[in-house]
């Protein structure tokens, strides 16, 4: 019913939340019609000559005729207050500006393999041409990010050591372009993988601290991308994986690169294997870019979206405007009878005054 009402009256943000309090409307006059009128009982004389009394006076006999009439803007006063209450229990509200709350999922942190080997070019682009991995890397990592809507992305970028290049944020579109601003060896020609994932897990726990209660807690995932074996990280990769284990942070590995490489480069995918088993997470190889993609879809698939959004409309009660307004009438309503009231008193005083006086003079 408030909606319809809101629409008759063109207005689409406004609306009754209890409109049934409508029903009671008619009550005034139901009451009117149906219950008799009150009646109160007076001192009378009693004279056996009334109804000559009556005829010389001119009057009719009438069951209440003592009974008082409200003037005009009395009766305005009380239609209006009544009108006015019952459109208060309906409870008008306005209806704000469309708000979106959004709920995010997961904290993903992506780390990133930027050793020398990295610029091996033993993959293809999608248009055909032969690329390095790192660049590789960046085209699915595009795609990829594009699928994490409610995520929190970070970046961490590793060789002779760790660091973080982007921070856990919603925006995609600094993330890529902080992901595409990276280079091979910018971080050094090792591979300290259990240093990076050291950090990883040292960076959730920071954001951890720094999340408020009415946020709640997040699914926490790291994926590593490497093409190669640790090479003199302060912490062991698999020793990493298990406080990762304790600390709630699966991680998911990509191997990428030929597996038959042997030396600095060469990929251990036991310890890869290990890495994943101990966190939880799941390892894949990656030999071109088909495969790369393919491992970004499973872990996909492992870790859905968890992305919330709700639309909402803020409410404003109008309510405690209307109960005000009969406030302010029944106080001037008041006001006007008291001041009326001591007029005619003033006045009826005054004339007393006055015909006694001219009585006197008459005397």
């Amino acid at each position: 019913m408030g909606d319809l009402l809101a629409s008759w009256l063109g207005m689409s943000s406004f609306e009754f939340e209890h409109p049934l309090w409508f029903i009671i409307l008619p009550l005034p006059l139901v009451v009117y019609f149906l219950v008799p009128a009150y009646r109160t009982k007076q001192m009378a004389i009693k004279v056996p000559f009334f109804s000559q009394l009556v005829d010389a006076i001119g009057e009719t006999l009438s069951e209440g005729a003592s009974q008082l009439t409200p003037s005009w803007w009395q009766r305005a006063t009380l239609i209006i207050s009544w009108l006015l209450v019952v459109t208060a229990m309906a409870k008008p509200t306005v209806l704000g500006e469309p708000q979106v709350r959004e709920s995010l999922g997961r904290d993903v942190m992506v780390v990133v393999d930027l050793s020398g080997s990295m610029a091996e070019q033993d993959f293809t682009s999608k248009t055909g041409e032969k690329i390095s991995r790192l660049d590789a890397a960046k085209e699915v990592l595009s795609d990829f990010a594009k699928t994490r809507k409610g995520d929190r992305l970070g970046l961490i970028l590793f060789g002779d050591a760790a660091f973080v290049q982007t921070p856990f944020t919603p925006d995609q579109k600094v993330w890529l372009e902080l992901l595409n601003q990276t280079d091979v060896a910018m971080a050094g020609q090792s591979t300290h993988l259990g240093d990076a994932i050291g950090l990883a897990i040292k960076v959730f726990e920071q954001s951890e601290k720094s999340r408020t209660d009415v946020e709640g807690s997040k699914e926490k995932v790291a994926i590593v991308l490497t093409d190669g074996n640790d090479t003199g990280s302060f912490v062991e990769p698999i020793d990493a994986a298990k406080v990762a284990k304790a600390k709630d942070v699966r991680i998911h590995v990509i191997a990428m690169g030929d597996p038959q490489t042997v030396g600095e480069t060469a990929l251990d995918m036991n310890t890869i294997k290990r890495i994943a088993k101990e966190s939880g997470g799941e390892a894949f190889e990656a030999l071109n870019r088909d495969e790369l993609a393919k491992a970004y879809d499973e872990i996909g698939k492992l870790e859905p979206q968890l992305y919330e959004s709700t639309t909402y409309r803020p409410k404003q009660s109008l309510h405690h405007y209307l109960m005000a307004l009969v406030v302010a009438m029944y106080l001037t309503a008041f006001s006007l009878a008291t001041f009326k009231r001591r007029r005619l008193s003033v006045n009826s005083e005054a004339s007393a005054q006055s015909d006694k006086v001219e009585g006197e003079r008459h005397v």
